[in-house]
């Protein structure tokens, strides 16, 4: 379950660099998208994590990397979005766990647009 305990790992990291950068933005609109994500995502990436360690019964064995952001707030939502349709394939495909992940990549890709037109 590496890829697992990799892709929380990442979520992580990603709340953590996107709090970065609503402290970086200059704009009000990119720092309120920015404040909303990184306020809301951790408790996204909290209910995949159980449901993945009630459903398969382990408790992931997370990396010791980190990973910072890119300076430009829309460029990291970007990546993440790639990220996480490109690492979904290889994790569980469970229905609950897939939705668990749809909310996360719905919170993105609101996000994003919220970086490109109200920022």
């Amino acid at each position: 379950m590496d890829k697992v305990a990799d892709f929380i790992l990442t979520l992580l990291h990603a709340a953590t660099n996107t709090h970065i950068l609503h402290w970086q933005a200059t704009r009000y609109g990119e720092h309120q998208a920015l404040g909303e994500f990184y306020t809301g995502l951790p408790e996204l990436i909290d209910q995949l994590t159980e449901a993945l360690m009630g459903r398969y019964e382990m408790q992931p064995q997370f990396p010791l990397s980190y990973h910072g952001p890119n300076p430009d707030s829309l460029q990291e939502l970007v990546t993440l979005k790639q990220y996480v349709e490109q690492e979904r394939q290889g994790l569980p495909q469970d229905s609950e766990i897939q939705n668990l992940i749809d909310e996360i990549a719905q919170s993105i890709d609101s996000t994003i647009y919220k970086l490109k037109f109200l920022g």
